[in-house]
């Protein structure tokens, strides 16, 4: 095939597809989706096409008509960009001076150089400087319309498509009349392929302007790469443009170097791979180019949906059956975060926020703990806060930091403090530990804690939901089974009462059948008072008791076991509104409980005391005490005990629940080897009606 006939193929296909394209922006202008003069633009490039390819296959033009059809191509373009660019705008204020300098710097540049300056060309190597000058001076000025069109236009994806497909165009049609200013002529090679490059562009704006107008709304069916693809897409673009630049300066001086060309310009090919391997293999250097991927390339610094997918797999995805969900917690938080360690905070519903889950976080002391009134639990509810203990004075995230409690500068390498919020409610936060690479806070980094908060809390919430459903189906069983007991007692008291009633009438022995009578009737009695209680047919009613009597009596009654307890009254004078022989059972089993611990030469201490408006009974034992896990996992927990065969497991949670019923909590502290200490908290008789009220409901 003769060159010309290839110059000829290449412009009249690109005609065809640049006609393709003129239809395409009709159907896009009855839409109303672009201007006359931007289909206009579109109609004028494919007549100046379809004449260079005719001039290519009989060659008429002269260089002044030549010209003159740039000179209406480019101009075409200039003024639909910027009409465009008004008509995208029509809504907001736009400064018109910029518009009125390019339609102005075009027009002089259309005169000049069709009228004015051929008149003063009087041969080939003038009009040839003349074309070349022209063409570069109003691609330039065409590449500023365009690039006018695509910053002034953040949300209109058909001026987009259209920057894009003219500024493939146009920057060839820079390189083609550089090349031809540097050297002197037009390059045939490059000349030839201008024709294909104009179709190849009118191929992606026609298929690109048809998918981005079928869409009626802006977030439908949008196609986008996601973060790492884009990470490596970057990395390979830059790569390759670094290359082809090398070898292009490789043969640059390789063509005009002498007999050092070849040298230099395999050093310098060989300079940029090794260059591009230490780049890649450097971790720093794909760090710093994936914080710039971030910031340039997406509006949004994390993918959310991946963020989002991989905390709900944290959650959904527990080992076991047995899993704390606790734990699961704190480790989906530290996984979005990318921290070391981290420690979760619980409300006990009592007023005090507790530890109660830790991972690779030192536990701070068992007595300390976070009253829910105090400003800085305050912050976390009523701001949702997130608190940043290490952050510098001046930066706006330690605004509050005033507010930490002292326990956070016992704690080392704190980083976060993250509120968890159910609705209003603050249910908890959670300590985090600073991640091993630097981490600078934002704006969006702060959303994203706030909505893992969130989410997580709502997770615990569920699952402590969960928990109590569970309990009470576990109660539902044991109400059937007193139903069964209470059955069996019913027995048992109409048999020893007939036993009572003929042993009166055949009574041989008088001594030893009254005393055979009185011990039945005593036992008749006991069950009869337990059957009540199990049918409830008579409830408890508090009322106003002397807590020294209820300590003394409870004192007494372990006195026959070892080691006797010891008791130390601080104030003789507490008066709490409670049932007696509940309370009074209540101090007697936790004193059971620390001897049965304890060994007969340990001791067991029974303390009264008041404080803040409350009554402290302190039971503290040097016995064997419990471990951390047995405390959080069991201690409390009904129907788990540690007494084989002896009991049900529910004294310890039946204790709490009864203080609590009262207005009051139990706590516990202990150490392996060490000893226990149970502290009862019971709110002291007031004379408001608000708490007789509460008194008698108890």
């Amino acid at each position: 095939m003769l060159l010309e006939n290839v110059t000829f193929t290449s412009f009249l296909g690109g005609t065809l597809l640049l006609s393709a394209f003129a239809l395409i922006s009709c159907f896009l202008l009855k839409r109303q989706h672009i201007t006359f003069s931007l289909a206009l633009a579109a109609f004028v490039s494919t007549a100046w096409c379809g004449i260079l390819a005719w001039d290519s296959y009989a060659p008429q033009l002269t260089v002044q008509q030549l010209i003159l059809c740039e000179t209406l191509r480019f101009g075409s373009w200039i003024f639909g960009l910027l009409q465009q660019l008004k008509f995208s705008n029509k809504n907001r204020t736009v400064q018109q001076g910029p518009f009125l300098l390019l339609h102005l710097l075009w027009i002089i540049a259309g005169v000049v150089f069709v009228i004015v300056l051929p008149a003063f060309v009087d041969n080939k190597t003038q009009a040839y400087h003349l074309y070349v000058w022209s063409s570069l001076l109003l691609t330039i000025l065409c590449i500023v319309s365009v690039e006018q069109l695509f910053r002034n236009s953040p949300h209109n994806r058909i001026n987009k498509v259209y920057s894009l497909g003219l500024a493939g165009i146009l920057l060839y049609d820079l390189y083609l009349f550089s090349y031809a200013l540097l050297f002197g002529q037009l390059d045939p090679e490059i000349w030839r392929a201008r024709g294909a490059v104009n179709g190849a562009s009118a191929i992606f704006l026609s298929f690109a302007l048809m998918a981005v107008s079928s869409q009626n709304y802006p977030q439908q069916n949008r196609v986008a790469i996601s973060r790492p693809m884009a990470f490596y897409t970057t990395g390979l673009t830059t790569a390759g443009f670094f290359l082809a630049l090398m070898a292009a300066g490789g043969y640059y001086i390789k063509l005009y170097g002498g007999n050092w060309g070849t040298v230099i310009q395999v050093t310098l090919i060989f300079s940029a791979l090794i260059s591009i391997a230490v780049v890649f293999l450097s971790e720093s250097a794909r760090a710093s180019m994936s914080v710039y991927i971030d910031k340039h390339f997406f509006v949004h610094k994390y993918d959310y949906r991946s963020q989002w997918l991989s905390l709900i797999h944290h959650l959904t995805s527990s080992p076991g059956s047995n899993a704390d969900p606790h734990q699961i917690a704190i480790k989906a938080v530290m996984d979005i975060v990318k921290s070391t360690g981290g420690m979760l905070w619980m409300d006990n519903q009592f007023g005090r926020f507790l530890p109660i889950a830790t991972h690779n976080m030192n536990l701070p002391k068992l007595e300390v703990e976070e009253l829910s009134d105090s400003e800085f639990c305050r912050i976390l509810k009523d701001q949702e806060w997130v608190f940043s203990p290490s952050s510098p004075s001046e930066h706006e995230l330690s605004n509050f930091n005033e507010h930490l409690p002292q326990w956070t500068k016992d704690i080392e390498d704190l980083w976060l403090i993250i509120p968890m919020l159910v609705d209003s409610e603050l249910i908890g936060f959670m300590l985090l530990s600073k991640p091993p690479a630097e981490f600078t806070l934002t704006w969006e980094d702060l959303d994203l804690f706030k909505t893992v908060g969130r989410e997580v809390a709502s997770y615990i919430s569920r699952n402590e939901a969960a928990e109590l459903l569970a309990q009470s189906k576990q109660f539902d069983a044991f109400n059937k089974l007193s139903a069964f007991v209470m059955h069996d007692l019913k027995n048992l008291i109409a048999q020893q009462a007939l036993v009572v009633e003929n042993a009166a009438k055949h009574k041989e022995n008088p001594a030893f059948i009254d005393d055979m009578i009185r011990t039945i009737d005593n036992s008749v009695q006991r069950m009869s008072n337990l059957l009540k209680k199990l049918q409830q047919t008579q409830p408890t009613s508090g009322r106003e008791l002397a807590l020294k009597n209820v300590v003394i009596n409870s004192v007494k009654k372990c006195q026959d076991r070892m080691p006797p307890p010891t008791l130390r009254i601080l104030e003789d004078s507490l008066k709490v509104v409670a049932d007696e022989d509940n309370l009074e059972m209540i101090v007697t089993h936790i004193i059971k409980n620390a001897q049965e611990a304890t060994p007969a030469d340990g001791y067991v201490d029974v303390t009264l005391r008041s404080e803040r408006n409350q009554a402290v009974i302190e039971v503290e034992d040097n016995g064997c005490g419990m471990d951390i896990d047995f405390m959080k996992n069991r201690l409390f927990r009904p129907f788990d005990t540690t007494k084989s065969g002896k009991g049900m497991g529910i004294g310890v949670y039946q204790t709490r629940e009864f203080i609590r019923n009262l207005g009051g909590d139990v706590l516990a502290k202990s150490e392996v080897n060490v000893g226990s200490t149970f502290t009862i908290y019971i709110p002291l008789r007031t004379n408001s009606p608000k708490t007789q009220e509460q008194a008698d409901q108890v």
